[in-house]
């Protein structure tokens, strides 16, 4: 499977998700959807992260917009960690690092001073045809969700 890219059309997946489906790209045609990549469930950035997510869906919403979370986590552990924080949305276990090496954010990191593969916290902006139209990598999580809604906004999505 290809990398993804800007103004390009994202081949479709099917990924394991929490309330026990598989979730497809296809599934959302007619929506934007904002598909964020998370390092793991249950750290303090995740959880910020997805909080944020959480708190602002109703103005996501709005614009015509799904969010789908993705991290390497377990079904089983997403249901904890969806559960626990209140999400409204899904997330998607990527366990065997498919979708995370279409969307490229596999790097190498530096974790208690020894180099390991892990996500790069990234987010994507796919359109209702399919098409990628925006993405933000290296995602600082304080000020990321006022990044989206103003790309939403932007777009009159």
């Amino acid at each position: 499977m290809s990398v993804v890219s800007l103004d390009k059309p994202v081949a479709d997946f099917s990924v394991p998700s929490t309330g026990d489906k598989n979730i497809q790209l296809s599934d959302y045609k007619g929506k934007y959807v904002l598909l964020y990549f998370y390092p793991r469930d249950n750290t303090p950035g995740c959880i910020t992260e997805g909080q944020n997510f959480r708190d602002n869906i109703t103005q996501i919403e709005q614009h015509n917009t799904v969010v789908l979370g993705v991290s390497r986590d377990s079904v089983r552990v997403h249901e904890g960690f969806k559960s626990k924080q209140n999400f409204p949305f899904d997330l998607l276990s990527d366990k065997d690092e498919e979708l995370c090496r279409q969307f490229d954010v596999i790097k190498m990191k530096t974790m208690y001073g020894k180099k390991v593969l892990g996500i790069e916290r990234s987010t994507f902006l796919i359109d209702p045809n399919g098409i990628l139209i925006y993405e933000w990598r290296k995602v600082k999580v304080k000020v990321h969700i006022d990044e989206v809604l103003q790309k939403l906004a932007e777009l009159g999505a």
